[in-house]
């Protein structure tokens, strides 16, 4: 507790220095899924909000540098007044608090998802990559492997037999070919409802983009489209990646033989290997990190993987074993330890 409380005072001070004011107060403007937290002042009239990144925890210099990218290829990001990248402390702009999931409804997402679609067109055109690390073989497969040991281990207390290991281990090399023989461009890896901010102007603003990294194409696609915390019908969703799947091609950034066919498979299965993922992430919040509110999402979570999985016959045996291990089970219940 004296270690957050000294945090608190660091910040506070630091803030009211920046803006040369010793009347300013913080209040809290979001939480995170990692140790980053965000807090809201005002001065003078405008809103700032100061992004507290404990270097030891999670390196703010990633988030200014992949932001700095993303502005110079004219999205709206936060622009940075301030930093001290020792204290892991800035100063940036604050783009609101209308977040896209509580927005979101029929008569909402079409124009909602239209410029956040535009957006991501932008960001796969313009964003530089170069020196971006690569989501290559090795990134995608430890991050398969997060959802044996979190969610079969953890929360369901599976440990898998050999001959299941050979099952889970078929279906990311599926997985694994998919996304690899994709094209590769700038991937947010987190771009979702609750990462687009609803804007005056410039919609939608884009955050959490520190994690970005040069990878498959369709892989924040379906970030957006197959969200982890909102879910829409099968032939909307298809229509929206189709009609993405043409401006890409208008683009110039997938060859024109790439079939909708060929391009749906690719965005079903990324998908699916982003969904493997997080079933394991969100127990790893819950029981590691202790951020309640994860196993509530994981219901949708399990439906998508099931769901999209059961249309290809490679992964015929992965969602049987899966189904297995699940049961009846309400996936929102925690296990004890």
């Amino acid at each position: 507790m004296t270690l957050i409380a000294d945090r608190a005072t660091t910040r506070l001070a630091w803030t009211r220095s920046v803006l040369d004011d010793a009347s300013l107060t913080l209040e809290p403007a979001s939480a995170d899924a990692s140790f980053r937290s965000y807090w809201r002042t005002r001065h003078a009239g405008q809103s700032w909000i100061v992004m507290d990144s404990p270097p030891a925890q999670e390196d703010p210099r990633p988030w200014l540098e992949i932001g700095a990218r993303l502005s110079a290829a004219g999205l709206h990001v936060p622009q940075v007044r301030a930093h001290d990248l020792e204290q892991g402390l800035l100063l940036i702009e604050d783009l609101g608090s209308r977040l896209y999931l509580p927005a979101l409804n029929e008569g909402t997402v079409d124009a909602l998802y239209g410029d956040a679609l535009e957006a991501l067109l932008r960001m796969q055109r313009e964003a530089d990559t170069n020196g971006l690390p690569a989501y290559d073989h090795a990134f995608l497969q430890r991050e398969l492997e997060i959802m044996p040991e979190w969610f079969l281990r953890r929360h369901l207390g599976c440990t898998p037999e050999c001959e299941e290991w050979d099952v889970l281990e078929s279906a990311f090399t599926v997985l694994l070919k998919s996304a690899l023989e994709q094209p590769r461009c700038f991937v947010h890896r987190d771009y979702h409802s609750r990462n687009l901010l609803i804007t005056a102007h410039d919609n939608p603003g884009i955050i959490d983009f520190q994690g970005a990294l040069h990878g498959p194409i369709t892989y924040d696609l379906a970030s957006l489209l197959r969200d982890c915390y909102i879910a829409w019908d099968r032939a909307r969703v298809e229509a929206w990646a189709e009609g993405h799947r043409l401006r890409l091609l208008g683009a110039g950034l997938i060859e024109p033989a790439v079939s909708r066919e060929r391009f749906l498979r690719w965005f079903d299965l990324i998908g699916l290997q982003r969904h493997v993922k997080v079933l394991g992430i969100f127990c790893r919040l819950y029981y590691r990190d202790g951020k309640s509110g994860y196993l509530d999402d994981l219901p949708r979570v399990y439906d998508y993987v099931i769901e999209v999985a059961a249309r290809y016959p490679e992964l015929a045996d992965f969602v049987a074993f899966l189904q297995r291990q699940v049961g009846a089970r309400d996936l929102r219940q925690a296990t004890a330890a």
